[in-house]
């Protein structure tokens, strides 16, 4: 059994949907560890992961609106709004979403379904540089 550890940096382009899934598809087959777990970790408060749709755009498009409504940017609305208006809404969104997921590996790559896709979901409206944490158990 092995283990192995990486920290990647992502740079979201601001709020929305940001497809990871290449740089972490690479780094898997890299490793050559033919069966085992990905675990992909995000190290922030006001972003989260996912795994989604990667065909359609309107897929992506939908989501946000979806969050956009259920949890809206109205200062009014929340006691903290030390660090904008955007602030308190991306931490109750990370609260939906995950801080993590984990990925199965199969035959050295990643057991994704054929349209699914692994998303940094950054809920700020400014662009941030956004670390996650890799770590494979495996043989």
């Amino acid at each position: 059994m092995r283990q192995v550890q990486l920290e990647i940096s992502v740079r979201t382009r601001g709020k929305g949907l940001h497809d990871v899934t290449r740089e972490i598809a690479k780094w898997v087959h890299e490793q050559t560890i033919e069966t085992g777990l990905v675990v992909v970790f995000v190290k922030h408060t006001s972003a989260s992961l996912v795994i989604q749709e990667n065909a359609d755009p309107d897929v992506l498009a939908d989501l946000e609106t979806f969050f956009e409504r259920l949890v809206p940017e109205t200062r009014d609305s929340y006691r903290h709004s030390a660090e904008g208006p955007d602030d308190m809404p991306a931490h109750i969104r990370t609260a939906l979403t995950q801080t993590q997921l984990s990925i199965p590996i199969v035959k050295g790559r990643l057991g994704l379904g054929t349209w699914q896709g692994i998303y940094v979901y950054e809920h700020r409206d400014a662009s941030h540089i956004r670390h996650l944490l890799l770590h494979i158990v495996g043989a």
